[in-house]
């Protein structure tokens, strides 16, 4: 737990997580249309940021939520959805109980889990018949660690808080002759085609009177449940078995091997007893992915009771959104920063001794659900403000690599054979390498380079060591990067000829290019040539050459960005494919609702245009983030969008693989960065404000500062950088950012 006391807070400025509004994500995006240049931008996916409210802690292992059945995490009223507005599927909340794990922010990544679903009843509304019922709720309200609502029908107000391994839902039920408590432990998936999950096989029990157990396997993933229940009085109260909502008489454990969706009746364990007005009841609830033991372990290491399991969670995420304090700017704007700051702090989840994968104890990460979102932008911020978190997830996902052949690219809490392969090559080498800038401890480097050599030459890796290219042309540019960042641990090792073959093979990034300074034709995931032209590659000034110099790689990123260009037509429901087709043809910035270019904008400091930087990210910052629940204007992707805020908010962003941290454009007029070995590092920009948008002077420790980049050795000693904040575009600095040579040299 960091001590920040010392640190300067406006004293009517709230703290950071009182700030969060946990439903920001949820509904499609409300914002006012977009102006000026925003206007310019064509949404290629679905507008609405796919989070949920659900009590989480931070990279928790068990997230907790109610159940509608909605895409992608079981929380919503929304169908699923892969471009344009999101139709409804309900209207209006109605939920059959509360779950357990979820996605955040992600589309169609087809395992949607909510499993283990616990479920309220009265006789009023059907008692324990009523299991797969829904009902309307109200009076919602969510903050880290802590979701509540009202199921009116019923007259049960529902709590629900997370511990380490696992969930505490408190009820308080009405004057009841039967209050039921039924447990569902063959729940998984949502409401969708093909979105269910049934387990393939299933075992429950009960223990005791108050106690229960269960052994689900859902698609390869073995889920030990313990529960222990807590408030009912010792008069008429009754637990029991139930399979398809009828109680089993005189039975106490049960089990199935092998089901199939045309015989499966879902099953669990129920809870029942006459209730007071008012009377709580707790259900604890802990996992396990290796054993029972285990998990009764988690159970008993969990919480004593509901409040203090809340306030262990809200402590949690006091040190979490504490790492970064901010001042200056609106209420609106601090609610929206730590907001994003809490989105970009849920995943991936740290299971560390629990790998279902392999049998020995040590770090085990899951829901890289959209690495190559996450890669850019949220796996640098964890990194940066978590260097312990940091070292375990590279340790695990080398390990992932020893027992499944290859790096991931997205790594899930299930088997299956859609592994993402098919969306980028090797981030995997890029996520290594930023740990290795940052000196992270508690890393084997001559191991991980030993993964990263070895994982090149796998799947698509095969044609590009051949052929020197390979498509979808994107994979060629994805694998000379991670050949890139594979040098940079070799050298750092000590393997020189390691070194210069890697670079050999980075230099292969130009194979992607044609005549005209862009991609060659192929296909593009979820883009087109002219969203992926302008990443920040290892050897920017080869690459602005190869385009035709400053002035034609300016031109055509203004012509990418919009300016001058006729205002983009955002997609409806159900767009059609000419208007989609019409959309893509535009060659336009995605503008924040789609993450292949998202970087883009800082292309221009390469080519002596920091100005035009300023201009884009300030217009993304102020138009397309707000704090209602329609506050996001695309899928926020386990984090990707709002660590891009956040970044970018501070006033730097990382350049993912590279010791390279590019100056912006700040939202605030101070942001404090407080590192976990002491040390504070704060961006101070005095003049700030909405007009005031382009830098003309910096300082870094009171020295003038000519370069628009800083270095992770300077962020990490502490100290201060300061802007000077204009309302005139201008050259503050030729300087540009280091190039291949430089920065490997």
């Amino acid at each position: 737990m960091h001590d920040h006391s010392t640190s300067e807070r406006s004293s009517d400025a709230a703290a950071p997580r009182e700030c969060v509004n946990p439903f920001v994500g949820t509904e499609p995006v409300d914002l006012p249309a977009p102006v000026g240049l925003a206007a310019k931008w064509w949404w290629p996916k679905p507008q609405i940021g796919n989070t949920h409210p659900g009590a989480c802690r931070p990279f928790g292992m068990v997230s907790a939520c109610p159940f509608t059945g909605g895409y992608p995490t079981g929380y919503g009223r929304y169908k699923k959805s892969l471009e344009g507005k999101p139709e409804a599927m309900l209207e209006s909340l109605r939920v059959s109980g509360f779950t357990h794990f979820q996605p955040s922010g992600v589309g169609a990544i087809r395992k949607y889990y909510n499993y283990c679903r616990v479920t309220p009843l009265t006789e009023a509304i059907g008692g324990l018949g009523a299991v797969g019922d829904a009902w309307d709720i109200d009076e919602e309200h969510a903050e880290p660690g802590f979701y509540r609502c009202r199921i009116p029908a019923a007259g049960i107000v529902a709590e629900i808080t997370v511990t380490e391994r696992g969930a505490v839902h408190r009820f308080t039920f009405p004057k009841s002759p039967r209050a039921v408590l039924a447990i569902d432990f063959s729940h998984g998936g949502i409401h969708i085609d093909d979105g269910q999950t049934i387990p393939l096989r299933g075992e429950f029990r009960l223990l005791g009177t108050r106690t229960a157990e269960a052994c689900v396997t859902m698609e390869g993933l073995p889920i030990r449940a313990a529960v222990e229940v807590h408030g009912f009085g010792a008069e008429q109260f009754e637990s029991g078995l139930w399979v398809d909502g009828a109680p089993l008489a005189g039975e106490r454990e049960k089990s199935y091997e092998y089901i199939r969706e045309s015989k499966f009746k879902p099953f669990g364990v129920y809870f029942a007893g006459p209730t007071t007005a008012g009377q709580a009841v707790e259900v604890h609830v802990a996992f396990s992915f290796r054993s029972r033991e285990q998990a009764w372990c988690n159970l008993s290491g969990g919480a004593r009771d509901f409040g203090s399991a809340q306030r262990a969670a809200q402590a949690s995420w006091d040190d979490a959104l504490e790492r970064i304090e901010v001042a200056g700017g609106t209420p609106e704007q601090r609610q929206t920063f730590y907001t994003a700051l809490y989105h970009s702090l849920l995943k991936p989840c740290e299971a560390s001794d629990e790998s279902p994968f392999w049998p020995w104890k040590g770090p085990f990460y899951f829901d890289f659900c959209t690495m190559w979102d996450m890669y850019k932008t949220q796996l640098p911020l964890v990194l940066s403000l978590f260097p312990q978190r940091g070292a375990e997830l590279i340790n695990s996902l080398l390990t992932v690599v020893e027992m499944e052949g290859n790096f991931p690219i997205g790594y899930r809490l299930a088997r299956g054979y859609d592994r993402f392969a098919h969306q980028a090559s090797a981030l995997a080498h890029v996520v290594i390498a930023d740990a290795f800038l940052r000196q992270l401890d508690g890393v084997d480097w001559d191991r991980a380079v030993t993964m990263m050599w070895k994982d090149l030459g796998r799947a698509y890796g095969e044609a590009f060591l051949q052929d020197g290219v390979v498509h979808p042309i994107t994979h060629t540019l994805d694998l000379a990067y991670a050949c890139y960042c594979t040098a940079l641990l070799a050298r750092g090792v000590g393997d020189e000829a390691a070194w210069a073959k890697m670079m050999a093979l980075a230099s292969r990034w130009s194979n992607a290019y044609d005549e005209r300074g862009l991609l060659r034709e192929s296909t593009y995931y979820e883009g087109t040539l002219w969203n992926y032209s302008f990443r920040l590659l290892h050897d920017m000034a080869g690459r602005i050459a190869l385009h035709g110099g400053d002035d034609k790689f300016v031109a055509d990123l203004d012509r990418f960005f919009g300016f001058e260009a006729d205002d983009a037509t955002i997609p409806g429901v159900r767009p059609p494919a000419d208007e989609m087709a019409a959309g893509y043809a535009l060659g336009r910035f995605e503008g924040l609702n789609n993450e292949p270019d998202m970087e883009a904008p800082f292309a221009y400091i390469y080519a002596g245009r920091h100005d035009r930087t300023c201009e884009i990210i300030r217009a993304a910052m102020e138009q397309l983030y707000g704090v209602s629940r329609g506050g996001m204007v695309g899928n926020d992707d386990s984090g990707a969008m709002s660590s891009w805020y956040v970044w970018n908010s501070i006033g730097i962003f990382p350049v993912a693989g590279q010791d390279v941290f590019l100056i912006g454009s700040p939202l605030f007029q101070r942001a404090q960065m407080h590192l976990d070995h002491g040390a504070t590092f704060t961006v101070e920009a005095p003049a700030n404000a909405p007009t005031h948008k382009y830098v003309s002077r910096a300082w870094l420790n009171d020295m003038a500062l000519d370069r628009p980049f800083l270095r992770w050795n300077e962020i990490a000693a502490g100290g201060r950088l300061t802007l000077d904040m204009t309302d005139q575009p201008g050259a503050w600095t030729q300087v540009r950012p280091p190039s291949v040579g430089e920065a490997s040299g």
